[in-house]
Order: structure tokens, then sequence, then C-alpha cells
């Protein structure tokens, strides 16, 4: 109730300022994160607006891609998975290629991406993906534990 109250004030707060700016965004960010639990059709509509905003008018690698997983994450609790593995796909390929295949971010993305493989029962894509792509990687980076 507090993160959702909080939200809904930032929004509020900086609404006036021009659409691309930076605080305008991250509060609607915040907003949308704030409404998947309890209202995620309402957060659908407020991140999908984000993200457009974000791809418009930011060069700002990180936060387009914390906006799309912010996105894919409402698609996620909506239960459609279709959806949320595409954009998935394209935010860890672009982590791959933009911050390299043993960046923190970029194997939690791709943790995702294989949750959301087994969510669609691709069980076997799923496995291929981790014990080829991610695993080797994430040892090496983060340790066996």
């Amino acid at each position: 109730v507090v993160r959702l109250a909080l939200g809904w004030a930032g929004w509020k707060m900086y609404l006036g300022r021009p659409e691309r700016d930076n605080t305008r965004c991250s509060s609607m960010q915040a907003l949308g994160s704030a409404l998947i639990a309890s209202r995620p059709k309402e957060a659908l509509l407020v991140l999908e607006t984000n993200l457009s905003l974000r791809r418009r008018g930011s060069n700002d690698e990180e936060n387009i891609l914390c906006a799309q997983g912010n996105l894919a994450g409402c698609l996620t609790e909506l239960k459609r998975y279709d959806e949320a593995l595409v954009l998935e796909r394209e935010m860890f390929e672009r982590r791959v290629s933009k911050f390299g295949v043993s960046d923190e971010n970029t194997i939690i993305a791709g943790t995702n991406l294989s949750i959301t493989l087994l969510k669609l029962r691709r069980y076997e894509e799923a496995c291929i993906f981790l014990r080829d792509r991610l695993l080797p990687v994430a040892r090496r980076s983060l340790g066996i534990d």
C-alpha cells in the first residue's frame, strides 16, 4: 500500500515535467511496478507507456532495459508468457552485446528468460539455454555457490 501511495505521489509530483524527463519516467516506472501486484492490467498501461517514452527519449540503455524488464514482469504476472518471452529474449541479447555475458544483470536477464521458457513448458529449450549459455558464465563470474 505504501509503495503504491509513493508511486502515485511521485507521478503526480513530476507529471508537469517534460515527457522525456528522467525523473518523470522514473516516477512512472515506480508507479507501474507498484501496481503490478494489485492491478496488473493498469500497471501494463503505465509500463508500456514508460517503455515507449524511454525508447523515444533516452539514450541510456540501462534505463530502457530496466523499463523493458518491468514490462516483461507485468506480462508474466498477467500470464502472457509468449509476449514476455519476446521482450526477455531481446533484453538478454542486448545486455550481452552492451554489457557482456558475465555481467550480473545479464545473468539475471538470462535467468528470467529461462523461467519464462519453463512456464511455457519449453523444458528442452530452457535446459539447453541454461546448460550452454548461462551456467558456465554464471559459475565463472559469480562462483559455484
